[in-house]
């Protein structure tokens, strides 16, 4: 999930597997999988930077957990 800002300035967290696409129009605008859309403050490359990040930080936990559960020894 990333936290963007409504063009009245609100916070929302959106779930990524929730977004069908987005817009730049030029305020961005993204469409749900529901059929609801929002327009947010941060521009297109903004959201896709949020998710590049959203990403990374998800697969640094995984390969620590990996990593953690591999050098655990069970007897």
């Amino acid at each position: 999930m990333i936290m963007l800002t409504k063009l009245d300035q609100q916070k929302i967290l959106v779930n990524l597997e929730t977004i069908k696409y987005l817009e730049a129009v030029p305020d961005t605008l993204i469409f749900f999988t529901n059929g609801e859309s929002v327009i947010i403050k941060e521009s297109l490359e903004q959201v896709i930077e949020a998710v590049k990040t959203y990403h990374a930080e998800l697969l640094h936990r995984s390969e620590a957990a990996t990593a953690s559960a591999s050098s655990s020894s069970f007897l």
